[in-house]
């Protein structure tokens, strides 16, 4: 499709839910398409929009051509602000108040597709984050194909299959709060051939609610149940990783395509103009590579919690003197917002100790980081991008999770891969022994010979040629072309 001229050319329309951790791999799939031959408008809500001018520059947003952003409201009051959106909220307006511009934005530009002077296609299908599904009836009423996208992982989205069963056992919602910390959540349910139970508190964290009409677990209950009916779902995972909950799923979904790593098939690509669009929704701080090239190999602890995840004050300090006392050095990303309700401010004597071994910044490239041969170690909330990007730089984990399907995530990497071990949700101090064992320990090198034959596979999946290149050139040609094909 390459060769095809201007308005002749496949249109998708891709969006994602309004935070970091999906725009990122939406847009790299948005390039993946691009390289493919498509036309591609980048849909992100105002907000957003604003965030990306903010911390990319005024001219960042420009695109290409053939490579354009949009936006749309997400139905909140007006904010300048430069942090995530309070989840709760964001769910309930995307669902209900995003429909009617997002229908609106196709409208303009199929009107603009009509203009003989125009070199824009008519939009031809729509790709959408699965938990955007109006996307889904958006496409429906234009009469248009459509891919869901599963920016989490095949793990996770099978947790979140498993909430209506568990309602109809009366297994959640919770009787009461008790529960969340008297062992209950220690019981567990079937699960996979692979792995044949697993605790209710490896499942996605939505479920520990007493209110059965708390926004977020109904979101996710109507969102993923959208899903089960959708034509084809693309999940960022590769087969060899998650094969026995992508033979679950199998049975449940008839149209599921892997295609990820995601970030790493667009690391194949030679298109410097494509490459240079990004999506960090805060400003990089470059100084951290060049303070990573004057350390040793596999000698830094990396941390960060992604782009959601908050902590306490107390917790903050845990981490400080856990890291501090493990006497290793370490790049530490504290995003401003990342203590509820606070600075996140760290103790005096803290700074002071370390300032010879550690760098402490609000936001960096962490792809490279992580592929920085410094790194040793990562300290994580294990959000699906950070993990998968640590499985494909062949670094183990520290995992901290805080919510939804990290704590899935988290199961995963500490009990059936191997390649991490779990930080108690109260921190405390064993930090510092965690520390140690990751970066020097005995369980640190299996770890370590873990993640490289897990990396391994990765890329048996994403190089040229490999499973899910052609896994993305069958959605392409199954789904997203299906309404341009010659009768």
């Amino acid at each position: 499709m390459d060769s095809i001229s201007g308005t002749d050319k496949p249109h998708a329309i891709c969006i994602p839910y309004p935070a970091q951790g999906h725009i990122t791999p939406i847009l790299k799939l948005a390039k993946l398409l691009h390289h493919k031959g498509f036309y591609i408008t980048f849909v992100n809500t105002d907000y957003n929009h604003r965030r990306l001018l903010k911390s990319r520059g005024p001219d960042s947003l420009n695109g290409l051509p053939d490579f354009t952003f949009r936006t749309i409201p997400d139905g909140l009051p007006f904010s300048d602000g430069n942090c995530t959106q309070d989840i709760p909220s964001l769910c309930e307006s995307t669902s209900k108040n995003c429909l009617a511009p997002f229908c609106e934005l196709i409208s303009q530009l199929n009107s603009m597709a009509a203009s003989p002077s125009s070199n824009v296609p008519p939009v031809s299908c729509v790709v959408g984050d699965a938990i955007m599904s109006f996307s889904m009836l958006a496409a429906n009423e234009f009469n248009i194909p459509y891919a869901l996208v599963w920016t989490a992982s095949a793990c996770g989205y099978f947790g979140y299959l498993q909430y209506r069963d568990l309602i109809k056992q009366g297994l959640i919602p919770l009787k009461d709060e008790s529960q969340i910390t008297n062992g209950y959540l220690e019981n567990t349910i079937e699960w996979t051939e692979g792995m044949k139970n697993i605790r209710l508190r490896d499942l996605p964290s939505f479920l520990r609610t007493t209110d059965p009409d708390e926004i977020v677990f109904n979101f996710v209950i109507q969102e993923v149940n959208r899903s089960r009916g959708a034509s084809a779902i693309m999940l960022n995972t590769y087969d060899s990783l998650e094969q026995d909950v992508m033979n679950s799923l199998s049975s449940i979904h008839h149209s599921l395509y892997t295609i990820g790593p995601i970030h790493m098939l667009v690391n194949q690509m030679d298109d410097e103009k494509l490459k240079a669009i990004d999506s960090n929704l805060w400003a990089e701080e470059s100084e951290c590579i060049e303070w990573l090239n004057s350390k040793e190999s596999n000698s830094v602890v990396y941390v960060n919690f992604g782009s959601i995840a908050v902590m306490t004050t107390d917790q903050l300090i845990e981490f400080a003197w856990g890291l501090a006392d493990s006497g290793k050095p370490f790049l530490w990303i504290t995003r401003p917002d990342l203590v509820v309700g606070d600075s996140a401010i760290l103790p005096h004597e803290f700074v002071t100790q370390t300032k010879e071994r550690s760098l402490i910044a609000s936001w960096c490239c962490q792809e490279q980081v992580l592929n920085h041969p410094s790194i040793g170690g990562f300290l994580t909330h294990s959000g699906w991008n950070s993990t998968l990007e640590s499985i494909c730089a062949g670094v183990p984990m520290i995992s901290w999770p805080f919510f939804a399907e990290q704590h899935t995530n988290c199961r995963y990497c500490c009990t059936e891969w191997e390649i991490g071990m779990e930080i108690d949700n109260n921190v405390k101090r064993n930090v510092e022994e965690l520390v140690r064992e990751l970066m020097d320990g005995e369980k640190g090198k299996k770890m370590k010979e873990n993640v490289m034959n897990l990396k391994s596979k990765a890329e048996e999946a994403y190089k040229l040629g490999g499973s899910s290149w052609k896994q993305l050139d069958k959605v392409i040609d199954e789904i997203l072309l299906s309404n341009m094909k010659p009768i």
